[in-house]
């Protein structure tokens, strides 16, 4: 597609799943992806696996907000006009429904019941995260290695303050060897 082209109805299309799954970003935009994957792949055929996969890649190797992998989707899915509103979508829900509550629990940190919320959406976070790594690895299940070498990167990140940057580079060294 034309960076320029005109198309509403996937202008539309995108824009109206955005917006649906915006509200259940719980842990950032990422932790959408297979739903993503489902309705702009599988569905409807908007993207390729190969545009699908390589949006993200190229939006979490950017610096900025990792949520720029929308935009890539829409760019790829409708050109500059998708891009558009594939952000607007994904961002006008959410950021107004965080700005609200972020607000509302400032002043009621106190309550049992907001703690109980709070502490309820890390087992979620984590799931919807876990979701992810599994979706975006197919190449990765069934190989001990690879999901040995995961287990070993998640209790590193969780036990020790190893940055995370040397762990990306020993990953990235691993592969390169063919150890992964």
């Amino acid at each position: 597609m034309t960076p320029l082209m005109w198309a509403p109805e996937t202008w539309w299309s995108l824009f109206g799943h955005f917006l649906a799954l915006s509200l259940m970003s719980i842990g950032g935009a990422i932790t959408l992806v297979p739903d993503m994957h489902r309705r702009l792949v599988t569905d409807s055929g908007l993207l390729g696996d190969a545009d699908f996969t390589s949006s993200i890649a190229l939006a979490q190797a950017a610096p900025g907000p990792n949520v720029l992998f929308v935009a890539l989707m829409g760019w790829y899915a409708g050109g500059l006009g998708g891009a558009i509103v594939s952000m607007l979508g994904i961002m006008l829900p959410s950021t107004t429904l965080a700005l609200s509550v972020s607000r509302w629990v400032s002043t009621r940190r106190h309550w049992l019941s907001v703690q109980a919320f709070q502490a309820g959406m890390i087992p979620v976070t984590i799931g919807l995260l876990l979701a992810t790594g599994w979706h975006l690895a197919p190449s990765a299940q069934g190989q001990p290695r690879a999901l040995l070498l995961s287990i070993v990167i998640a209790l590193l990140v969780w036990r020790t303050k190893v940055s995370l940057i040397w762990l990306v580079a020993a990953g990235a060294a691993l592969g390169a060897m063919g150890l992964v």
